[in-house]
């Protein structure tokens, strides 16, 4: 018979990036005592990765658990990323409503709008949050409003349109139930989770049910599933079977070797867990999400959505480059198959791939952002390797026609620059939805867009709004393909030998185009070192000393004047590469080179090319 448990509370911290999802965790954490009144906290304690503290974003899902008088409350803080949109469809499968925080000042966003979808679909009820309240140029009460809407929009219920508001500063620590007063803590937002989030349910006398929802992965113990305990109880040593919805094939007998809860920040180890706690299991190897962990007895598969599809592939290479192996720790194939393949234990969004060859892996994932933290990080582990040019993965549709993936870019920019960002969009296919004005001299534009017209564009984005614009994107199924689309204006400036950059060939060099390096810099032939500003690609040579006479001395070198290089980020150099180039990335250094290196070969390749291309028009 089902019962409710009602000193638990199970609930997801849902928001558009940058609302303040973190924030308001760390608050909550502060204000339960989970901390010692002298202890030093980190600003968002909760974004443990280095990436995600440098980028202010939160990557992986998280799960903490705080106590309020005599209710413990299982916190998990998701993504805003839309790259991170699996990470939050899975999480919402272990809570019984969520909270969805809401910036007093932007609004919702697209992000709240995806988030949220998928909370209504689950029928999980809401607590608004609207935070950010002690922001210039904050509007609460508008943002109620733009919120009902949105619920209204999604087909919301009678008992979702009624649910609270909260109006907070997460980085403050305060929260009334009143647009017009500040409070003093947080105390309204714990007793709306306790009085508004239903006790999560279950029959404590069934079979043991754990829908494991995300995989935590640890060096010494393996494989971790994090999951409700549904029905029954979880107790250690004990033998289970794991079976999974989607494959019905899977039917494996294991043991729970251990069993963990949380407790603040920390796993604590307990020896049995009851119905509507969020556990973590260990010590069974080939556990997955979306798997069950059920008694012998009562074998049963808990219903659980698919992960959405990646959207966009690159294909990482071992590198060949003439500096390969000189600062990266990991540099074979081996290497590099073994990464990739370990990061799908906590990714279930990434997908890595076999190709022809045994130095090439074709990954696939949700978005550029997506995969260039997975490069980053590889990066910052002593990994060396090459990247090619994201591409977009097509579908097909039942009459053979090629369907692409399109998004919906939602962009706020100053009024100035609004023609400058629709010109752009226009050209790589965009179709612009709506166009508005905020109150604030901002104009809000809204397109649909093929996810290929945005590869590279969100670094001209900043340029062409002087880092005053702000764009958001959220994926929006399939169309049908849209055309050709030119990615790049400009042509590259290629090295013509290998050696060292020497201040007299940049200086010669600097007159074609926009540099990448500046002097002492070692350089290969083929290696990218600037941009043209014209189509074609130039080779310069970058090493070219003056020739020393009797008038002319070594120190008149020190005369010319270099303009400084452009130094691109990793996001700018994927940005950046065309289709004929990779990204040549080591612990040390990125550097942007033609696939094919030799001159003459590439000259070759580009003739056949042409020629195959004559052909196939004709």
């Amino acid at each position: 018979m089902k019962q409710k448990r009602e000193d638990v509370r199970n609930v997801a911290i849902i928001a558009h990036v940058d609302h303040g999802k973190t924030t308001l965790v760390d608050g909550l954490l502060k204000q339960s005592g989970v901390f010692r009144e002298n202890q030093v906290v980190a600003e968002r304690v909760m974004d443990s990765g280095d990436i995600e503290r440098e980028r202010g974003i939160t990557i992986l899902s998280k799960n903490t658990a705080i106590h309020y008088k005599d209710t413990k409350i299982n916190i998990i803080d998701t993504p805003g990323h839309a790259d991170f949109g699996g990470e939050v469809e899975r999480v919402l499968k272990m809570v019984n409503g969520v909270i969805l925080v809401v910036d007093a000042f932007e609004g919702p966003m697209p992000q709240t709008r995806f988030v949220l979808g998928k909370a209504m679909d689950l029928k999980l009820p809401v607590i608004v949050c609207i935070n950010k309240v002690d922001r210039p140029g904050a509007r609460p009460k508008e943002v109620v409003d733009e919120v009902l809407e949105l619920l209204i929009d999604l087909d919301a219920d009678d008992s979702q349109l009624d649910c609270p508001f909260v109006f907070a500063s997460a980085k403050a620590g305060v929260a009334s139930l009143d647009p017009d007063q500040t409070g003093t803590d947080l105390e309204p937002i714990f007793k709306t989770i306790v009085d508004y989030i239903p006790a999560p349910e279950g029959d404590p006398e069934a079979g043991t049910q754990i829908l494991i929802s995300t995989i935590d992965y640890n060096e010494y113990v393996g494989r971790i599933g994090v999951g409700k305990v549904d029905n029954g109880v979880a107790r250690v040593n004990q033998e289970v079977v794991i079976v999974n919805h989607h494959d019905p094939d899977k039917v494996k007998k294991v043991k729970i070797s251990k069993l963990y809860e949380y407790e603040g920040l920390s796993k604590v180890e307990v020896q049995e867990a009851g119905i509507g706690s969020i556990v973590a299991v260990s010590g069974i190897a080939d556990l997955h999400i979306g798997d069950t962990i059920c008694s012998p007895e009562h074998v049963e598969a808990i219903p659980f959505q698919k992960i959405s599809e990646p959207t966009i592939a690159m294909t990482f290479w071992v590198n060949d480059s003439p500096f390969a192996g000189q600062e990266g720790k990991f540099v074979t194939s081996r290497h590099l198959r073994e990464r990739l393949f370990k990061e799908l234990n906590t990714d279930v969004s990434l997908r890595v791939e076999e190709t022809e060859t045994t130095d090439a892996f074709k990954v696939s994932g949700r978005g550029e952002l997506h995969l260039s933290v997975l490069i980053e990080t590889m990066r910052r582990e002593g990994y060396e390797f090459a990247v090619s040019k994201a591409e977009v993965l097509y579908h097909t549709d039942e009459n053979g026609k090629r369907l692409e993936p399109m998004e919906l870019a939602y962009i706020d920019v100053p009024e100035e620059f609004s023609g400058a960002v629709i010109e752009k969009l226009s050209s790589r296919k965009g179709e612009l939805l709506n166009m508005g004005t905020r109150n604030d001299g901002y104009t809000r534009l809204e397109f649909s867009i093929p996810s290929r017209g945005l590869i590279g564009y969100r670094g001209e984005f900043m340029t062409d709004t002087k880092g005053n614009g702000i764009i958001n994107t959220i994926f929006n199924g399939y169309e049908p393909f849209k055309g050709e689309i030119s990615y790049r204006p400009q042509g590259s400036l290629i090295s013509f030998e290998t050696g060292e950059a020497v201040t007299y060939g940049l200086f010669n060099a600097q007159s074609r185009g926009q540099l990448f390096i500046g002097p002492g810099e070692k350089v290969y032939s083929g290696m990218i070192i600037g941009a043209n500003p014209k189509l074609e690609d130039i080779e310069v040579n970058v090493c070219k000393k003056k020739q020393l006479t009797n008038t002319r001395s070594s120190g008149a070198d020190e005369a010319l004047k270099l303009t400084p290089p452009r130094i691109l980020s990793l996001e700018q150099a994927l940005d950046f590469i065309g289709t004929d180039e990779l990204l040549e990335v080591t612990p040390e250094n990125l550097r942007i080179r033609k696939k094919i290196l030799d001159s003459l070969k590439r000259k070759r390749s580009a003739i056949s090319q042409a020629a195959k291309a004559a052909n196939a028009a004709n």
